[in-house]
């Protein structure tokens, strides 16, 4: 069958959901045709393309058509919105004229899965809605827009994508329960975590990427990942500030909306660094850098966002704080399997306590590291892409509304 997949990233863009496209992409195209509908590379892309209306190429036996968006680096929001509202007027007439069999959307830019239940009912064909972040909910919680009409709007229009999907395929329990809330059927949502590819570890000497990393730090508690709007940093750096004189140091890899206003509000604190993104390559020295690593959420997102990167470092056979409702996905995975601990997103002394309690204790930080290895093979990821494969290929025989397609 012929699949249609929506989203704005797709590598070189540089994005997790562009990642994540492309591993469903080429699952998928090992028994179906797909074509990836995709904008201009913006998101801090390894390169550039010049403005053409479209551009098709094939990326590991996938089709890639690329409309002429706007190209803006993301880091500024209304050039980002721009890039949004230019992807969504070319793409939406494009992938009325390419009448697939089934259309698959992602949730880059946020109100794709509009598109594409737009798209599959003007086709006629079935609709799967790939949730990765949950908006408007994350643009709520994050503080990125306020309540308002027009946001009352996009939960409307967002509720029908969700009633007209075959398959609403999400990233955990909790992201599910949310959904559910919204008056889908349970036999219609499934959960497919992104999960891990094995981690090889790094060898056994001192490289100087984790030198660097560690920053010289006895003791690094490490949150290696995007600084966006959903983490609780005010309570991360909080704790910092009550370990300063604790030879224990917060490090931050990465980027994100939120990295300026961090490294504002910390004052020049001793105990806290932040770090650009290191080569893929050196990623396996990043994740042996941290004693310790964060996972982190505001109260309230649970479900709305699932962190992904609770995955690589289960796999790295890294021991996790998750500093998040215990509600969460995270923190049941971690406290259930014993591969890390749980404190509250809203509490700082409590944060700083967990941290203290995991370095006086070198011998059960061993033990929750090899359980993380241990409970990352339950969420191999080639397993997770079958799982995918299946609930696509299931919902592509639904005929819209009910019944069955005629093969």
């Amino acid at each position: 069958m012929h699949i249609l997949l929506l989203n704005e990233y797709y590598p070189p863009d540089t994005s997790a959901t562009a990642k994540m496209a492309a591993l469903v992409a080429e699952t998928l195209a090992k028994k179906h045709q797909v074509t990836v509908l995709a904008g201009r590379p913006s998101y801090d892309p390894e390169e550039y393309y010049p403005f053409a209306f479209l551009r098709s190429d094939n990326r590991n036996n996938v089709t890639v058509e690329r409309v002429g968006s706007t190209d803006f680096p993301r880091h500024e929001m209304k050039r980002r919105v721009s890039n949004y509202l230019s992807y969504l007027a070319l793409a939406v007439p494009r992938a009325l004229a390419i009448r697939p069999d089934v259309v698959l959307a992602m949730t880059d830019p946020p109100v794709a899965g509009i598109a594409g239940a737009f798209i599959a009912r003007m086709s006629g064909r079935p609709f799967v809605y790939n949730i990765r972040d949950m908006y408007p909910d994350m643009a709520l919680g994050g503080d990125i827009v306020r309540a308002n009409a027009l946001v009352a709007r996009w939960e409307q229009m967002h509720r029908r994508a969700l009633r007209e999907a075959a398959r609403v395929i999400v990233l955990g329990d909790d992201m599910r329960e949310r959904i559910l809330s919204k008056g889908v059927a349970p036999d219609r949502v499934a959960v497919v975590r992104d999960g891990a590819s094995p981690s090889v570890p790094p060898p056994h000497v001192k490289h100087p990427a984790v030198e660097e990393v560690r920053c010289g730090f006895p003791f690094v508690v490490l949150h290696a990942g995007n600084l966006g709007f959903y983490g609780a940093w005010t309570t991360l750096l909080k704790a910092a500030e009550l370990l300063r004189n604790e030879n224990t140091g917060l490090v931050f890899v990465g980027d994100g909306a939120n990295r300026a206003a961090m490294q504002t509000s910390i004052n020049g604190s001793r105990n806290v660094r932040f770090l650009p993104f290191r080569p893929a390559s050196e990623i396996p020295h990043v994740m042996a850098a941290g004693d310790l690593h964060i996972i982190t959420m505001k109260r309230g997102l649970e479900g709305v966002v699932v962190p992904s990167k609770l995955y690589s470092t289960l796999a790295a056979g890294r021991p996790i704080l998750v500093v998040a409702a215990l509600e969460c996905d995270a923190a049941r995975i971690v406290r259930e399997s014993g591969s890390g601990l749980w404190a509250d997103p809203d509490d700082p002394a409590a944060v700083a306590a967990a941290i203290r309690k995991l370095r006086e204790d070198p011998n059960q930080l061993a033990e929750m590291g090899r359980r993380a290895r241990e409970t990352a093979g339950k969420y191999a990821r080639v397993n997770e892409l079958e799982k995918f494969a299946i609930i696509l290929e299931e919902a592509a025989q639904e005929r819209p509304g009910g019944g069955h397609l005629e093969k």
